[in-house]
């Protein structure tokens, strides 16, 4: 017999469909809610990235939390049961998103385990600087399957806590650090569907992806790309916000990328930029960078993946050498915290990518394709 009662969330005026807030409108076993936060420190000394998804269909609930210092990853992850009082005090196991004022001010925290007391722990008040910001509706299809199909916000903001490892405590403070932060919803694959003989008849044969929200003291800069391998644009977003102005739309961002040689790892960037006056460049400088794929659980990890399931109360902790090399870290999306130049002005913000295939922009021609 299943346990179907009403849950608090439905005592509130935002049902969209005839449904409990419990579940949602969509029978895919794909459907998610999640978010992404990201916490780092203007010198590229260390770069936290934690998040937390509700998987309603597949009954799961997950959270992550990593810490890069120096070469060092520190990892967090955490899996167990949905349950209806999760979703409006969302927690799992040692780590939690606590919402203290919706789109303004969050406590991020994560809890010293009993028997590794030097082990990764934080308490990190994440506050918005700028209004939330609406990113391009987001579809994808391999063949003629809907694979992806999301809607997404991105904010920035500052930070103010402590995170502790190893010993050590290192404090946040909003002069020094920034936050940002990613809330999206939809269908997005959890492994299990996608591979087999569907893959081998839709291969991909490319991907590229930039991802970059931008702090700036006056103003927030939000830039997506994403292409196929012949260039094809199939996310296109630069806008500017400054709170008290309309925001700007600063056209079709054309990035150069300058690769360390023999990888696809970006070392700097330039991204032309176009408003209605004068053409603008977006400098990025990488300061330190953190492959999703490690330790995230963001595809192809081969030790935890999102949505999957791990049993009642799985709590993992873990440390990778970022030094030696990580074959999947290639394949996946990595994030890189980064100084930003851009019409005078110094901000600091999220430098995401992630390439592999064949790119005909870039000039590369498959998935062993490097820069020289």
């Amino acid at each position: 017999m299943t346990d179907d009662r009403p849950i608090p969330l439905d005592e509130y005026p935002v049902h969209q469909v005839p449904l409990s807030m419990k579940h949602v409108a969509t029978g895919d076993r794909n459907a998610y809610d999640r978010c992404i936060f990201h916490v780092f420190d203007h010198a590229g000394r260390a770069l936290l990235i934690l998040g937390l998804g509700v998987y309603p269909n597949l009954g799961v609930i997950d959270a992550y939390a990593t810490l890069r210092v120096g070469d060092t990853l520190h990892a967090v992850r955490a899996s167990d049961a949905l349950r209806d009082e999760t979703r409006m005090a969302p927690a799992v196991g040692p780590l939690r998103i606590l919402v203290e004022r919706p789109l303004r001010d969050f406590v991020l925290s994560c809890e010293a385990a009993t028997d590794d007391p030097d082990g990764l722990s934080y308490e990190i008040h994440w506050s918005a600087d700028f209004p939330a910001l609406w990113e391009p509706h987001h579809v994808q299809r391999r063949g003629g399957r809907l694979t992806l199909e999301g809607k997404r916000f991105v904010q920035a903001g500052h930070c103010d806590g402590w995170i502790r490892v190893g010993g050590q405590e290192t404090r946040v403070d909003a002069g020094s650090w920034t936050g940002t932060r990613d809330r999206s919803w939809g269908v997005r694959p959890v492994p299990g569907e996608e591979g087999g003989r569907f893959a081998e008849e839709h291969p991909t044969q490319g991907f590229h992806w930039l991802w970059c929200p931008v702090r700036f003291e006056d103003r927030f800069l939000m830039v997506i790309v994403q292409e196929d391998a012949d260039g094809y644009r199939s996310l296109n977003d630069a806008t500017l916000v400054r709170p008290g102005h309309p925001d700007r739309q600063l056209g079709w961002p054309q990035p150069e990328i300058t690769y360390r040689s023999g990888t696809r790892h970006p070392e700097r960037a330039l991204i032309h930029l176009a408003d209605v006056r004068k053409p603008l460049e977006l400098d990025v400088e990488v300061l330190t960078s953190s492959p999703l794929a490690i330790g995230a659980g963001y595809p192809p990890a081969d030790d935890w993946q999102h949505g999957t399931w791990r049993g009642r109360g799985w709590t993992d902790r873990r440390t990778y050498d970022l030094a030696r090399p990580h074959p999947l870290a290639a394949y996946g999306v990595t994030d890189h915290a980064a100084r930003f130049r851009l019409d005078g002005r110094v901000g600091h913000g999220i430098f995401e990518h992630g390439s592999f295939g064949r790119h005909d922009p870039s000039g590369f021609t498959g998935f062993d394709s490097v820069a020289p």
